[in-house]
């Protein structure tokens, strides 16, 4: 623990039992690999079958496999209150909604309870929001200060919550070229980018009105989507309806982010609810120039004006000016961009979310001082 200010290292369980592999899997890969850097002996409770297991297997961490299939399965819970009973754990960290409910069934006093909130849904001030995060859990990560506020109008205790911004691998980013391609494109197409699931709440819809309003006004323009999800063949049907099968690609599921940050010019994240935005970090880091609805945690992370520009969520109209001025517009784009990945390398690493939590830990545990 040199250079901690601590005198001890921590035993923690970490549970996550999401199958598929999201924004928050890899906070938590990320977490439990600094974790071990800093001395602390880490556990982690996942779904055998999901991603999060297979890479955690490559950590120096003891895994346990579960299975839980809804945030009502409660099968798990004698397993886990015998592990815990016999791990002797300091904290009990919860990673996901779903395995929030537990902390309701496991033994109490020790260990200390820790819930990471991830999402910027509002939550209901009942006896249930109450029971678990002013009683049943000791104290609650809001990924943004949104959250935060959802969180303490929903009536839970403003001293239980810390601001914990997600962190991302900055260093992942830093061969990717910081000065957009805007001046390189192949006969002066700019390039879009959005990296998000294909649901609803990511806005997609707002993103192909706003394409085709550009389109009609002879902007050359062509977008790079990535991700998987429910809405793709529904998405693709929008794309043919409105002529734009020639300037539309629908990416799937992208393992190497980096490469696709690298040839895009524009990234857009037109989400209509968001957490934090990690995406939206990540462009930030590669130092692409950032349009993002106001919304969540992009409201927070994105600058207006600054790093990026935000628009209203569902907006297309205002999207599709935002996306016009930047493409005119690039020795602009080219400072909104450098200033973005100053401000990610700056406040959004994975090293500072880590030791974050980690000091969030020992105040917990009443050593802070």
């Amino acid at each position: 623990m040199g250079g901690s200010g601590y005198n001890r290292s921590l035993k923690i369980l970490h549970i996550d039992p999401e199958r598929n592999w999201g924004g928050g899997e890899a906070q938590v890969f990320g977490l439990l690999s600094y974790l071990i850097v800093r001395g602390h002996l880490n556990e982690l409770v996942a779904h055998p079958n999901g991603p999060l297991f297979a890479n955690c297997e490559k950590l120096d961490i003891q895994l346990h496999p579960i299975v839980i299939r809804n945030d009502v399965d409660l099968r798990c819970v004698p397993t886990l209150r015998r592990l815990i009973r016999i791990g002797d754990y300091d904290i009990v960290h919860f990673h996901t909604k779903r395995a929030h409910a537990l902390s309701l069934w496991l033994p109490r006093p020790k260990p200390k309870y820790l819930v990471t909130r991830r999402m910027d849904y509002p939550e209901r001030r009942n006896w249930y929001t109450s029971c678990l995060y002013n009683r049943r859990v000791d104290g609650v990560v809001a990924i943004s200060q949104n959250i935060a506020g959802q969180l303490i109008a929903a009536g839970v205790e403003a001293k239980r919550v810390r601001v914990i911004p997600s962190g991302i691998e900055t260093n992942q980013f830093s061969d990717v070229p910081s000065t957009p391609r805007l001046s390189q494109c192949t006969a002066g197409v700019t390039v879009i980018g959005s990296v998000g699931i294909l649901e609803e709440r990511k806005g997609h819809h707002c993103l192909l009105k706003a394409a085709a309003r550009l389109k009609a006004k002879g902007l050359r323009l062509s977008y790079r989507i990535a991700g998987a999800g429910s809405l793709r063949q529904q998405l693709e049907r929008q794309v043919a309806s409105r002529g734009l099968t020639d300037d539309v690609e629908f990416l799937g599921f992208v393992h190497d982010t980096p490469a696709f940050l690298a040839g895009i010019d524009l990234f857009v994240m037109p989400s209509l609810f968001e957490g934090l935005g990690v995406a939206a970090l990540e462009a930030m880091a590669a130092g692409k120039p950032v349009i993002a609805s106001r919304v969540g945690g992009l409201a927070e992370s994105v600058v207006d004006g600054v790093t990026g520009l935000l628009v209203a969520p569902g907006d297309d109209a205002q999207l599709a000016d935002a996306i016009e001025k930047l493409h005119l517009e690039p020795a602009r784009a080219v400072a909104l961009g450098r200033h973005g990945r100053e401000r990610a390398q700056r406040h959004f690493s994975m090293e500072q979310m880590a030791l974050s939590n980690e000091a969030f830990y020992y105040e917990l545990l009443g050593a802070a001082n």
